[in-house]
Order: structure tokens, then C-alpha cells, then sequence
């Protein structure tokens, strides 16, 4: 099954079961052993395990072998393994915690359909992107010396004295 229909399956049966906050990564440069992280966000323990069901299910139905499937008895983060892809789904507490994106964010995946609005594509991170380049550094006029500040003189005032009565 090609990559970009997998990836597109993973999304779609993601969506179903109303996932949040999905998001697909380009990891083959980073990792010889998958090409995509996925990554979305249940609401509870159970919305968690339904999303990897449904997605482990959609896949099978479509042919691809589903190679291991951890974290199920909890709930709390579960991944399963497509071979190609790894699909992470966090209860946002731990996806908070583990903060994958900082970990596999890199290169944007283009995806053909336009994703629904819980769907988004992850920008590239700052450590990876391309440096711009420098401006030339500006010369700074050489400072001026302030002149000593001169001492000031007391002013001897008087204040005027009350008047009683």
C-alpha cells in the first residue's frame, strides 16, 4: 500500500472517532525504521483506546498488516505500529509531558485532500530551519564622553515664617 494513502487512512480513521489536534510528520530522514509519525489527542482514557482501535481496523480493512499495537490496558498513550508509519494517541496530559512534536517535528508532509480543521500539518520547527542570511553588521559611530557632571549648588532658601492669628 503506498505511503501517502496509509497516511491518509491513519488521518481519516483518526477523524472518525473525532481525534484532536492531529499531526503528521516526515521522519525518514530522522529514522530507517518508519517513514511518518502521526500523532493526536483523545479527550479521556476511553476516547484514547477507541481512536487506536479505529485506526488499527480502518488499516486492516484496507490490507495493511498492523505490526504491534503498546499502552492498550491504560489508555493514557497507546501506539501502534503500521511499519511505515507509527501512530501516537495521547491523552493531553501525557502528550503535554512527552512533548513528541519537539522530538520527531520535521519535514511538513503535504497531504492531497485538504485536512478537515482538527487536522494540521506540522510547521518546521526553528532548529531546522534553514539559517537566512546575515546582514552585513553596521558600523557604530564612536560613543561620545559625557562631561563630568557639575555639582550643584545648594539654593539657601528661606521659608517664609507663619503669621498667627
Amino acid at each position: 500500500m503506498d505511503i501517502r494513502k496509509k497516511q491518509r487512512a491513519v488521518v481519516d480513521a483518526l477523524e472518525d472517532i473525532k481525534g484532536r489536534d492531529i499531526v503528521v510528520f516526515n521522519t525518514e530522514r530522522l529514522s530507517p525504521f518508519f517513514e511518518r509519525v502521526v500523532i493526536a489527542s483523545g479527550d479521556s482514557t476511553r476516547q484514547v483506546k477507541a481512536l487506536a482501535d479505529n485506526v488499527q481496523e480502518k488499516l486492516k480493512k484496507l490490507g495493511a498488516k498492523v505490526k504491534g499495537l503498546e499502552g492498550g490496558d491504560t489508555g493514557e498513550w497507546v501506539l501502534v505500529d503500521l511499519g511505515d508509519i507509527v501512530v501516537h494517541v495521547m491523552h493531553p496530559t501525557a502528550r503535554l509531558t512527552y512533548n513528541l512534536e519537539e522530538l520527531w517535528g520535521g519535514k511538513d508532509v503535504k497531504m492531497k485532500r485538504e485536512p478537515e480543521p482538527t487536522a494540521r500539518v506540522a510547521p518546521r520547527p526553528k532548529t531546522l530551519a534553514k539559517p537566512k542570511a546575515k546582514a552585513p553588521a553596521k558600523k557604530k559611530a564612536p560613543a561620545r564622553k559625557a562631561a563630568p557632571a557639575k555639582p550643584r549648588k545648594a539654593a539657601a532658601r528661606k521659608k517664609p515664617a507663619r503669621k498667627s492669628g
